[in-house]
């Protein structure tokens, strides 16, 4: 996979306990931005967006 660009998510709350997410064309990886070599969860864009919709 190319390297890719994390960003923090629109859903963390600012208050250190945050999430950061990266995007390739067929999925959505998101990581713990405190044990960033602790694991990646990974969802396929039409998961992640309906993940979005729940929690909205």
């Amino acid at each position: 996979m190319d390297e890719l660009t994390w960003r923090t998510s629109s859903y963390s709350g600012g208050n250190g306990d945050c999430v950061e997410v990266a995007s390739s064309p067929t999925e959505v990886l998101v990581r713990d931005t405190k044990d960033r070599p602790g694991g990646t969860l990974t969802f396929t864009s039409e998961q992640w967006r309906a993940l979005g919709r729940k929690l909205a």
